[in-house]
């Protein structure tokens, strides 16, 4: 029987920061040992493939002899272990023998006269795909792996939105003028005057108004309904020339409600310029 040191590979270490290329003669190895040395393959591809690395061969050309004993001494020893864990070792066992048994007897020629296929051509195929596979698996092992070489941190940041005030469209200038002219209709009063009005002079008074405001206020309370509707409008059109001008802004804080007028950013000459 092959010995355990034989089978399962040798591991890499150090004595005294010295490494160690052979066991000590006077080594004690428990028999429970030979359990964990069973279980360093991961199945029967696993353990052939491993033998064939050792010796050193042609995975094409394989020595059915040499390598049907050594997997037969492991098998053994895994029977006398843990029967369960030999079941599927057994399986590839009845199959080496077979493919040796074929390999001694003569090879009968094929019908169109070529010789018949290599009894160990389906296994070497096996074989190579199931290294393929685990060189495949070795490569993605050694990438990073989250929770095993590195951890993931979640960090909380507070971000201060600025708060965008939705544009103030024509109709809800419109909406907001019938409004005024609705109440200037109800104090109307019928009154022949001829009255000059001045459209800058207006511009100021919203200003000068805005300004003891704090820079704002509303848009119906730039409007008096008992100045009369020829004062309304030219005190409306002074207010949209304010805003062409960019001397005023006209927002709105959410869709359908009160307007308001501020005090555009601007230079305060600009702003003084109509007071």
């Amino acid at each position: 029987m092959t010995a355990a040191a034989d089978i399962v590979p040798a591991l890499a270490a150090r004595v005294y920061g010295q490494p160690l290329a052979e066991l000590p003669q006077d080594l004690y190895i428990p028999p429970d040992a030979l359990e964990v040395m069973l279980e360093a393959f991961e199945g029967p591809l696993d353990l052939l493939l491993y033998l064939i690395r050792k010796a050193n061969v042609d995975i094409l050309d394989i020595p059915m002899a040499s390598l049907t004993r050594q997997y037969l001494d492991y098998v053994e020893a895994m029977r006398s272990e843990n029967l369960e864990l030999a079941a599927e070792y057994l399986v590839m066992a009845a199959m080496l023998i077979e493919i040796k048994s074929r390999m001694l007897l003569p090879r009968p020629q094929a019908a169109d006269g070529e010789e018949a296929a290599d009894p160990r051509a389906e296994l070497a195929r096996r074989l190579m795909e199931y290294e393929q596979i685990k060189l495949a698996a070795q490569k993605i092992d050694r990438m990073k792996q989250a929770e095993r070489d590195f951890f993931w941190l979640e960090a909380w940041v507070e971000k201060s939105l600025i708060k965008r005030y939705p544009a103030v469209t024509q109709e809800d200038l419109q909406a907001a003028w019938r409004n005024v002219l609705r109440q200037s209709s109800l104090h109307s009063r019928h009154q022949i005057t001829r009255e000059a009005l001045s459209v800058r002079e207006h511009m100021g008074v919203i200003l000068r108004f805005l300004r003891t405001r704090g820079g704002h206020a509303a848009f119906e309370t730039l409007f008096d309904p008992l100045l009369g509707t020829s004062v309304l409008v030219v005190h409306f059109i002074a207010m949209l020339e304010l805003a062409r001008e960019r001397l005023v802004d006209i927002v709105q804080i959410e869709a359908f409600c009160p307007i308001y007028i501020h005090l555009a950013a601007q230079d305060t000459d600009a702003r003084h310029e109509f007071a």
